[in-house]
C-alpha cells in the first residue's frame, strides 16, 4: 500500500524531469550532514571504580557526558554553580541514577565565576576522606560566550566571563595537582580540557590578545588557544617531574614508568568537540533561555534556521564523541602495562603498542589529533637555562618539544594565568577590605 501511494504522489509533486536533480540533492544533503557529524569513537572502556570530576555538568554537553559516564559505571562528581538542593540539580541527578542504575552520581556546588568558590571546593575535597581522582573533565568552557551583534557593554561582560572561567580552570588544575601527584604510579589519570571550535580564528594573532571590542569569534578562539597551549605545557611539566620508583623493577609498572613514549602516568589533553546546536549556535543567536543575552528575536531566528542546524551542526550525542574517545583510548603508559599474549610465536616486544594510543598534550577533534602551527610566536630569551624552562636541575628540566609553540610559549601562557589570578585575588581582597594572601599556583 505505501508503495502505491508513493507511486501516485511522486509524479504529481515531483515531475519526472526533476527527479534526478532531487535525488542528487538528497544525496548531497545526506553526505554533508554525515561529514558535519564527524567521527564516532570506536573505543569502549569499563569505568567501574573510576572517579571522574566533571565541570559544566548541567550544560547540554555536561549532561550527556554524565549520562555516558554513568552508564559505564563511573563514580561522578558533578560540579554546578547552583546549590545542590536546587530542583535543576536534584531532578537531573535522580533521573540519571534511575535510568543508568548507577547510584555513584553526586553533585557539588562550585561557581567558576568565583575564585573563592573554586578554592573552597578544592579545599573541601583535599581535606576530605576520599581524594581519589582518575579523570578531570573541564567542560564548562565549551559553551559559546558572546552573541552576534553584541554591544560594547555586552562584549565587556562576556570577556570578563571568559577570563573568569579560564582562570578558574587554571586554579582548580593547580590546586588539585597534589592529590594527583601522590596517586599510585600505576594509576591512569587524565585531565581533559574541552574548548570551543573557534581556535583557528585566533591563530594568526596568537599570543597577542585580540581587542575586546573586536570579533567574538576571535576572542573565543584566543581563549581556546590559551587553554590548548597551557594543557600542552602542563604535560611537559608532568613529564619533567621525578618519576616515582617502582617497588619491583621486573613488574609492568616499572616498565611503564621508564617508557619513552610517556614519562608520567598523568595525561593532559585538549578536546574540541566541534559545532553544537545547543552549546554553540543557540548562545550565538541569543536563543539560550538561561543566558542574560537571550532575546525572542534570536529564538525565532534559531527556530527558522533549524533545517540548516540539523544539516551543518552536530547532534548532542555526536558532540561528546571526541571527549569519550580520549577518555577511552589507552595511553602509552597503560599500553605498556597491558599483558601481551601471542600464540603465533611473534615476539611481543616487536608490536608492544596497540594501533592507536592517546597522545599526551595533544588537541583532539573528531576523534583525531589536530596539529596547530604556533612556531616562532615568542622570541627565545638568551641563556640556555631560559631556553630549557629556567631550571638547571636535569631531573626537573622541562624539555622543548616544539609542539603548540614550544616550551617558551607554554611558559608564557602559564605565567599569564598566574598574573591574571594574582590580579583577580587582589581585586577580590580589595572589595572585601582585606589584604590578599600570597598564594602560589604552581
Amino acid at each position: 500500500m505505501p508503495l502505491h501511494i508513493l507511486a501516485t504522489l511522486l509524479p504529481k509533486y515531483y515531475p519526472s524531469q526533476y527527479q534526478v536533480q532531487i535525488g542528487l540533492l538528497v544525496i548531497a544533503i545526506v553526505a554533508i550532514r554525515t561529514y558535519a557529524q564527524g567521527r564516532s569513537t570506536n573505543r569502549e572502556r569499563d569505568l567501574h571504580g573510576r572517579v571522574i570530576l566533571l565541570t559544566g555538568s548541567f550544560t547540554s554537553i555536561g549532561s550527556l557526558l554524565m549520562e555516558a559516564l554513568s552508564r559505564r559505571g563511573a563514580h561522578i562528581i558533578a560540579l554546578s554553580h547552583l546549590p545542590v538542593d536546587s530542583p535543576q540539580v536534584t531532578l537531573i541527578v535522580e533521573a540519571l541514577r534511575e535510568t543508568t542504575k548507577n547510584e555513584s552520581i553526586f553533585a557539588e556546588q562550585c561557581d567558576f565565576l568565583s575564585i573563592e568558590s573554586v578554592r573552597a571546593f578544592c579545599t573541601n575535597f583535599l581535606t576530605g576522606k576520599e581524594h581519589r581522582l582518575d579523570a578531570i573533565i573541564f567542560a564548562h568552557e565549551y559553551e559559546h560566550t558572546g552573541p552576534l551583534l553584541a554591544t560594547n557593554a555586552e562584549k565587556l561582560t562576556c570577556e570578563e566571563k571568559r577570563a573568569a572561567y579560564s582562570d578558574a580552570t587554571f586554579l582548580m588544575t593547580t590546586l588539585l595537582l597534589p592529590t594527583l601527584l601522590v596517586a599510585p604510579a600505576e594509576r591512569d589519570i587524565r585531565i581533559i580540557n574541552v574548548v570551543n571550535p573557534f581556535y583557528a580564528a585566533a591563530v594568526p594573532l596568537f599570543p597577542k590578545p585580540p581587542p575586546v571590542e573586536g570579533s567574538q569569534f576571535v576572542r573565543e578562539g584566543y581563549r581556546a588557544l590559551r587553554t590548548m597551549v597551557f594543557t600542552r605545557h602542563l604535560q611537559r611539566v608532568f613529564d619533567a617531574l621525578p618519576q616515582a620508583p617502582a617497588p619491583n623493577p621486573d613488574t609492568a609498572s616499572a616498565a611503564a614508568a621508564s617508557s619513552k613514549a610517556q614519562k608520567s602516568n598523568i595525561v593532559a589533553v585538549t578536546v574540541s568537540p566541534g559545532f553544537s546546536r545547543h552549546d554553540t549556535i543557540a548562545p550565538l543567536l541569543r536563543a539560550n533561555r538561561t543566558s542574560p543575552e537571550f532575546s525572542i528575536l534570536g529564538l525565532l531566528i534559531y527556530i527558522l534556521l533549524q533545517p540548516f542546524h540539523r544539516i551543518l551542526t552536530k547532534t548532542p550525542s555526536q558532540t561528546i564523541q571526541s571527549v569519550l574517545h580520549v577518555l577511552f583510548l589507552p595511553t602509552p603508559f597503560k599500553s605498556v602495562t597491558m599483558p601481551v599474549s601471542d600464540s603465533s610465536g611473534k615476539n611481543p616486544d616487536d608490536d608492544l603498542l596497540p594501533e592507536e594510543v592517546l597522545k599526551p598534550g595533544a588537541l583532539y577533534s573528531n576523534c583525531s589529533i589536530v596539529r596547530v602551527d604556533l612556531q616562532n610566536r615568542v622570541p627565545i630569551p638568551d641563556g640556555s637555562d631560559e631556553k630549557h624552562g629556567g631550571s638547571t636541575n636535569p631531573e626537573t628540566k622541562v624539555s622543548d618539544d616544539g609542539e603548540y609553540g614550544g616550551e617558551t610559549l607554554g611558559r608564557l601562557v602559564w605565567e599569564s594565568f598566574e598574573e591574571a589570578l594574582k590580579s583577580r585575588e587582589k581585586a577580590v581582597a580589595a572589595e572585601a577590605g582585606t589584604a590578599p594572601s600570597d598564594k602560589k599556583c604552581d
